[in-house]
């Protein structure tokens, strides 16, 4: 029996019980059982039958292939069938609630999609004479406006492609004004906090920067002390880089006082934007001392995320960091042209160089601008609200049965511990069950400095409906693991695959399809 075909429990207590639940099919419900795709076609067979051509000679010489590509082949139907069946086992944003937490899986509303695909927009290319795209230039223009006006900030890169791109955007414009103050070689060393996203670290590095941790305190902010003494026992400060809202869902209570003492030892202040979505509208960054912060457009701006496309991390930069910022770039001329600045010399005669070869991605600034058209600045403030609203209100709900890491109320996710746990359940047993209860578990095990960490991020178009379903869902969970169940180590039950050895799938991954031997699979 194959791992695909083990019984399912469906008693109310998710009790597995012991009536055979397998079907001939392998399907579950009208959930269809799929195979990988060479296991649904076959080699020797074709979708399409195309007759061969007359009269003509292969000119591959002796490099002709000699035998079959062992690709499979499929009709129309299977195909369709096939990625259809595949798409169905996905977990969306638009199927239910994503509790993902420090990713902030936003809704992306279908208007944008639509202006997306405008002619002018979707049909352009970056090599066309710049006064053929007028109009795509000067929405580039509009959108750097609004993102410079909501962050406090003087001027915004936007070419980045990503967050960790735009990351990598802050820390070069920061390694290019030491340099240019001749401290280049002597300021080295940049903090970074523990509750950091990964990137933050893996990028200063990247920068020739070296990384030294700073701890958390025990309310889950900077421990202050810890920063005042690093700074005065050292001369080689480059700068912070810190996540605030940070991740642990908190706002940093002495960001001010953090940028002042980073300014006053000759660094700079770079922030990482990724949870700027709890802020918008209300808070500045620029007004608290940030000299550059990446913006994800897919957590804030509600552009897709994720799935390898194409992303967009605009960064904005303070006044001390604009001449530094990367090309290429758009400027408005008198008399009222858009064009791109491409080359290192007058405006960008100071710029740190190139990132990409062209301006960033056209179709995630339409969609963000269109967002951001469509709420205006009353609603991108309200979305913001809603979504902190919306944390603390799961937070509220599950805090009589989880343990808040934190006490108080957090920002836009709220931040739970294993401690409520029974021995012998882990938070991976908990993050499996939420599987069969039809939900993609939330962050788990991160932030690194909350023992058993579940991180869950609702964003501001979540309905209280919605949330109270999601609610009710791990409450029950929840109770099961301070009880100590034992089923809870068996979830999922009701997903296509039962639970699998992530680390063994992890250290010695299967990456090719290699065809079943005939003979044993007859002795079996």
């Amino acid at each position: 029996m194959t791992m695909n075909n083990h019984g399912r429990p469906t008693s109310p207590d998710h009790v597995p019980s012991d009536r055979n639940l397998d079907t001939v099919s392998g399907s579950r419900g009208l959930l269809q059982a799929e195979g990988l795709i060479f296991e649904v076609g076959t080699p020797d067979t074709t979708g399409v039958d195309l007759p061969k051509p007359k009269n003509r000679t292969g000119r591959l010489g002796g490099v002709a292939r000699k035998k079959g590509t062992g690709l499979p082949g499929l009709s129309e139907p299977q195909a369709v069938r096939h990625y259809m069946r595949l798409s169905q086992k996905n977990y969306a944003i638009d199927l239910g609630l994503f509790p993902l937490g420090s990713c902030t899986m936003k809704h992306n509303p279908r208007l944008n999609e639509k202006l997306a695909r405008l002619p002018g927009f979707a049909d352009i290319h970056p090599l066309q004479p710049q006064a053929t795209v007028q109009g795509a230039l000067e929405l580039i223009d509009e959108l750097a406006a609004w993102l410079k006006t909501l962050t406090g900030m003087p001027a915004v890169a936007m070419s980045p492609k990503a967050g960790a791109h735009g990351e990598f955007c802050g820390m070069m414009a920061i390694r290019q004004a030491l340099i240019a103050r001749g401290e280049g070689e002597t300021r080295k060393r940049v903090l970074v906090p523990a509750s950091a996203h990964g990137t933050n670290p893996a990028t200063a590095v990247q920068c020739g920067f070296v990384v030294d941790e700073i701890k958390a305190n025990e309310i889950g902010r900077v421990n202050m002390e810890q920063l005042r003494e690093k700074l005065q026992t050292s001369d080689d400060i480059a700068g912070i880089m810190l996540t605030n809202p940070n991740t642990c869902g908190l706002f940093e209570s002495d960001i001010r006082e953090i940028a002042d003492l980073i300014h006053e030892a000759g660094g700079y202040f770079y922030c990482d934007g990724a949870n700027f979505n709890a802020i918008v509208g209300r808070v500045r960054p620029g007004d608290l001392g940030v000299d550059a912060m990446h913006i994800n457009l897919h957590k804030t701006f509600s552009t897709p995320h994720g799935g390898g496309g194409p992303g967009s991390g605009p960064t904005v930069l303070s006044e001390a960091l604009a001449p530094y910022a990367p090309v290429p770039f758009v400027v408005k001329d008198e008399d009222g042209v858009f064009r791109l600045v491409e080359d290192m010399e007058g405006d960008a005669s100071e710029s740190f160089g190139r990132m990409v070869a062209f301006h960033g991605q056209m179709g995630m600034f339409v969609r963000a601008l269109t967002y951001i058209l469509s709420h205006g600045a009353d609603g991108l403030k309200q979305a913001s609200e809603d979504a902190v609203l919306n944390a603390n209100y799961i937070q509220s709900r599950l805090k009589s049965v989880m343990t808040p890491a934190f006490d108080g109320y957090c920002m836009h996710e709220a931040l739970f511990s294993d401690a409520f746990t029974a021995e012998g359940i882990e938070t991976i047993d908990i993050a499996k069950s939420l599987i069969d209860e039809g939900y993609h578990p939330m962050t788990m095990y991160f932030p690194l400095v909350v023992h058993g960490a579940m991180l869950i991020e609702p964003t501001e178009s979540e309905s209280k409906a919605e949330l109270d379903r999601f609610c009710d869902s791990l409450e029950s969970i929840a109770r099961r693991a301070a009880q100590g169940d034992e089923t809870l180590k068996g979830a999922p039950y009701l997903a296509p695959m039962r639970r699998l050895d992530e680390t063994k799938a992890a250290r010695k991954p299967v990456l090719k399809w290699v065809e079943p031997n005939a003979d044993s699979v007859a002795a079996e």
